[in-house]
């Protein structure tokens, strides 16, 4: 396994060995020594989630504050899609900085999100199988996020405005000049 540093403080890309044959392929989606050896980071993942999406769903921008802040290591096991990243930890030297990267079934990269950061992501192809690691239970009280089509972030989500399939709540997220931390 490989890792790739982002421009986002704490947040990497991992890149696992893929072998393949004539039968198809293997790899470690996650190997908890490798993780740390590569990273010097000890995580403690204790939910696992999948969603799967048509074309066109964006998601996010989404995350838990406080005490139920949530590391997640997020992939994709079928399908395309775009996934994003935003800093909102105020002693950040990457505060309010976005990264966006295509995690794919066929580039297998995995994204590290650390606590503090909103995650979200769009479906680029017909469907996409979405899957992420917690290091925290999902609590509802702690969640907190952010509008995806705010201004001042500037995502683009490689998805065409007619397109776009947002759930009621993710429309009317706050902005980030709104955002209570």
């Amino acid at each position: 396994m490989q890792i790739q540093h982002t421009p986002i403080a704490g947040c990497f890309i991992l890149i696992p060995k893929v072998i393949k044959d004539e039968r198809g392929y293997f790899f470690e989606r996650f190997n908890q020594r490798v993780f740390e050896n590569l990273t010097g980071k000890s995580v403690n993942f204790v939910q696992d989630n999948e969603s799967l999406s048509v074309y066109g769903v964006i998601r996010g921008l989404h995350g838990q504050k406080g005490e139920a802040a949530q590391a997640k290591l997020v992939s994709v096991s079928q399908g395309r899609i775009l996934d994003v990243v935003v800093d909102i930890r105020p002693d950040s030297p990457t505060f309010g900085k976005t990264f966006s990267i295509e995690l794919s079934e066929e580039n297998k990269k995995q994204l590290f999100v650390p606590k503090g950061l909103l995650h979200g992501f769009s479906v680029l192809s017909e469907k996409a199988k979405f899957l992420y690691k917690c290091d925290a239970f999902y609590d509802q009280e702690a969640e907190i996020g952010l509008r995806y089509n705010d201004p001042k972030l500037n995502i683009d989500w490689k998805i065409p405005v007619e397109d776009q399939i947002i759930s009621e709540k993710d429309q009317h997220l706050p902005f980030f000049e709104d955002l209570e931390l």
